[in-house]
């Protein structure tokens, strides 16, 4: 029943009903308290009824009245008045665009493109936050009498939608709940993605192919696929192109090109961020209308099995612009700047976790990336006049490739080793040990500059091999990173910090051994050295570029942004994306969402419980011995530890000093968190009360980083890594009765190690046999050792009867019977599930296990860190980047 004006609801006095839709009658209504006019959407009386269902929409509303920018609708709240409930929204003036058409048919370009880059924004940010609008559509976008775009009912869908696996087109909330509104129907099924029409999954590129249907209209006056029935509109969704010619003539080619790639059927071709396309129409916003338009290469998959094409009148339109613009103003540029994006086969996907994954070679000519195909992580190479990739053999559990200064070899990291392989075939020839590869640089003289793994200095090392001799210390602290040679080979350009928050660009010159920052900002990372004369590094997820004369190792100038969203690892610094002497550009698009994940559990067969925890970057997460809590840390919350209540689903911050914590580990009694920070220099053990009163005490101190890893079952000794420069990772346990610490295993290896319930015994991986296995040594020894994994693994963990460990290999859980009595004996390991989870690291642990050992709590990577399978090719770079950023070079 509709309300009529003078209706109370809480604190609100009904005015007049302004809309009804699928999800609700709206009205205009006046806030008593605040004294301010808004919208409220009233609810569907059977949906209010449902008590699990409105709950679920209580969750998801909380986390959509989070959303605030000037772009985007606010919601206030979920509020309950009586036997009613109604959401309190922004109240928004003006027409929407479905209205706007209707009236006056296209909108003038300038103003689309204008329109259209706000929405754009508005998407963006959303996306940022990892919330998919999945309804966007012309009835959806206000314009405020001032020109304000604003895009309504963002996120509602899956709001109304609840926790289900698939999106079923028939329980579209707008289809089902609107039977008898043809009109909605229509307008809703014109603007669904191919995948959506399906009833598959959406992720937000189901909102990227919405953003195209509403430009395409906006442009044409019409949509972009129509039909007489809901039938034929999803038809022409999933099997028909739009009409190409019915863009305007004098449409800029560039929009042409975002409009296809928009609306692509295949979402894996698609654009894979909103904000590429925001640049692309801030571009063409700029560009002089007499401009000669830019030159825009149209991306193939991989695979090369079709080529994309552009529809014909759109073409058409695009060749006869710039025919007429280059044939009046002025020559075509002798390097004009193309953009590519390659994507990847359907089964890989790039591993952008904690290590560089791609790499140009320095003619241009030859593209290398590590990718995930099933459990198999290996280097893949492409040719860029090729259509296809060719896995290169021997690179399995590659990291962070990088090209010898003629292209003909490649350098990477596998198995703790580092390691070069032909271009042209051949077996990988071993140089020597790197744990963790943390950047490599290989110069013209005929030296690879490396930093081994984290905690070490940089080393150089004789291209063919042989003892590496330190070049870059550890200052106070201070780790050397991702090194990069410059081409005389005097100096060496670095990330410099005690962590990825903290570190700074430096330059060390080889023959005298000053060292002094270039860049002060903390948070910089990988400095790569352009022939075009700049200084190039990562600031947070934007690519930077200063003027650099590398003869002298000075700036000349001030660092201006260049590329934004590339993703940057929280734990390890590492950046993706490349450069060529001759400058083309590679990178890879996502921002800090390309390291996003969630909270899941996962039992024993493989069957998926999402929590409702929002995604960010998690690291370590660990159950409480009662199983009410989880602490983990969120690198993307400002590096600190936060506590997670799985009851009431809420999230609390439980360290608030230094900017990299991590590694929390819960006493057995869960009265405190034992966990690793920066507060004090180089990171160390601290530990407080769980409750978070009584404040921090720091139980170990060292020049090294240490970071705590398992407790024994009476609480009394704490295992820990060092990490040593020399010996690599070691083992440490921690007597809590004098507070004194010893080491248990120490070797020229890496390893971890985790006690037994009993505290007999320690499990520990090691890559002391190339590559990295589990094992199990009596504690505190002596005696021997047993290899409990067969073909890899690392990050163990026992079950609380001590008859079980788990230990992750590849994107497999694994688990193996153990006897104690009377004499130590494993059994043969087992699989118990696979699945596309944050995979295990040397380093970091990235899973926990429940006290009854029936399920896992694991991090699944969010829709976009899954879908990294683009690569972005920028060639004659140098062209844009001399323009943007001015040397003072002629």
């Amino acid at each position: 029943m509709a309300l009529v004006a003078g209706t109370k609801l809480g604190s609100y006095e009904v005015l007049s009903q302004i809309g009804a839709g699928g999800m609700g009658e709206v009205y205009q209504a006046h806030d008593t308290k605040l004294g301010r006019d808004v919208a409220i959407k009233v609810l569907p009386e059977a949906f209010a009824r449902d008590a699990e269902r409105l709950s679920r929409f209580q969750r998801e509303a909380k986390m959509l009245a989070a959303l605030n920018h000037p772009n985007i609708a606010t919601i206030y709240g979920l509020e309950q008045s009586g036997g009613t409930s109604y959401l309190v929204m922004e109240l928004v003036s003006g027409e929407t665009l479905a209205e706007r058409i209707k009236r006056e048919g296209a909108v003038p370009i300038e103003e689309a493109l204008a329109i259209a880059k706000q929405i754009a924004e508005a998407l963006e940010a959303a996306h940022e936050k990892g919330i998919i609008h999945r309804d966007l559509k012309p009835a959806n976008v206000k314009v405020t009498p001032e020109g304000k775009v604003k895009v309504l009912d963002f996120g509602l869908a899956k709001a109304f939608e609840g926790d289900t696996s698939t999106e079923d087109m028939g329980n579209s909330p707008t289809l089902s709940m609107a039977a008898t509104m043809q009109g909605v129907i229509l307008g809703t099924a014109a603007y669904m993605s191919p995948e959506q029409a399906k009833g598959k999954s959406v992720d937000k590129r189901t909102d990227i192919w919405a953003f195209g249907c509403v430009l395409y209209e906006l442009l044409t006056g019409k949509p972009a696929f129509h039909g007489e029935d809901v039938t034929e509109i999803l038809a022409s969704v999933v099997k028909s192109e739009p009409d190409w010619t019915a863009l305007p003539g004098n449409i800029s080619p560039s929009i042409c090109v975002l409009l296809q790639r928009c609306l692509r059927k295949d979402r894996r071709q698609r654009t894979p961020d909103v904000a590429m396309i925001r640049i692309e129409i801030e571009d063409a916003i700029a560009a002089p209308a007499t401009a000669e338009p830019t030159a825009v290469a149209i991306g193939t998959s991989a695979l090369g099995r079709r080529t994309v094409l552009v529809g014909a009148g759109c073409l058409l339109v695009g060749s006869i612009v710039a025919a007429i613009a280059v044939w009046n103003l002025k020559p075509t540029p002798s390097k004009p700047v193309t953009r590519t994006v390659i994507t990847l086969p359907a089964d890989q996907r790039l591993a952008i976790g904690e290590n560089p994954a791609v790499a140009i070679s320095p003619d241009g000519k030859l593209l290398a990336y590590v990718a995930v195909q099933g459990s198999v992580q290996q280097l893949y190479l492409r040719a860029m006049d090729s259509l296809e990739a060719r896995a290169i053999p021997g690179t399995g559990g590659a990291i962070n490739p990088f090209f010898s200064p003629d292209g003909q070899s490649l350098g990477f990291s596998a198995e703790g080793k580092l390691k070069k392989v032909s271009v042209n075939g051949g077996g990988a020839t071993t140089l020597g040990d790197a744990a963790a590869l943390r950047g490599a640089s290989w110069g013209s003289q005929g030296a690879i500059v490396f930093t081994p793994s984290f905690g070490a200095p940089a080393q150089e090392m004789p291209e063919a091999g042989g003892t590496p001799h330190p070049l870059i210390l550890i200052d106070k602290g201070e780790y050397p990173l991702w090194p990069e040679l410059l081409p005389d080979g005097k100096a060496v350009v670095f990330a410099s910090g005690a962590s990825p928050s903290s570190n700074r660009i430096a330059v060390r010159v080889t023959g005298t051994g000053e060292q002094r920052i270039l860049v002060p900002v903390p948070g910089s990372t990988q400095p790569r050295y352009a022939a075009s004369g700049h200084l190039l590094y990562v600031q947070g997820s934007t690519l930077m570029a200063a003027p650099f004369d590398a003869r002298r190792q000075v700036l000349t100038g001030e660092a201006v942004p260049v590329v934004e969203n590339v993703p940057v690892s929280t734990n390890t610094a590492a950046a993706q994306y490349s450069i060529s002497a001759m400058g083309t550009l590679v990178y890879v698009f996502g921002g800090s969402q390309a390291n996003q994940s969630r909270l899941v559990w996962v039992s024993r067969d493989g069957k998926e419980q999402p929590l409702a925890a929002p995604p960010h970057v998690y690291g370590a997460p660990r159950i409480s011995p009662d199983g009410r809590k989880v602490a983990v840390a969120i690198a993307d919350q400002g590096g600190q530890v936060w506590v997670y209540e799985l009851a009431q689903d809420t999230m609390t911050r439980f360290t608030f000093e230094g900017s990299t914590n991590n590694n929390p580990e819960w006493t057995p009694d869960g009265s405190r968190i034992a966990f690793t920070s920066d507060k004090d220099g180089p990171r160390s053990v601290f530990w407080q009360k769980a409750d978070g009163s009584g404040g921090l005490e720091k139980l170990t101190s060292s020049e090294y980083l240490r970071a705590p890893i398992s407790w024994s079952a009476d609480g009394q000794l704490l295992s820990f890594i060092e990490v040593n420069p020399t010996t690599g990772n070691d083992i440490w346990v921690l007597d809590m009765k004098d507070r004194k610490a010893v080491p248990f295993l120490r070797t020229p290896f890496n390893e971890v190690g985790w006690f037994s319930p009993d505290g007999r015994w320690m499990a520990y991986n090691s890559n002391e046999s190339g590559r990295y296995e589990v094992y199990v040594q009596p504690y505190p020894g002596p005696g021997g050792k047993w290899q409990i994994s067969t073909d890899g693994g690392m990050d163990a963990r026992w079950s609380a009867n001590g008859r079980e460990l788990t230990y992750r290999n590849g994107d497999k859980m694994m688990a193996v019977d153990i006897t104690t009595q009377p004499e130590f004996s494993a059994g043969k390991p087992k699989v118990l599930f696979a699945g596309p989870y944050i995979p295990p690291s040397p380093n970091f642990s990235y899973y926990d296990v429940s006290a009854d050992g029936q399920r896992f709590l694991m991090l699944k990577p969010t829709e976009q860190a899954q879908a990294a399978t683009q690569i972005v090719v920028v060639q004659n770079w140098f062209e844009e980047l001399k323009q943007k950023v001015p040397t003072g070079k002629k």
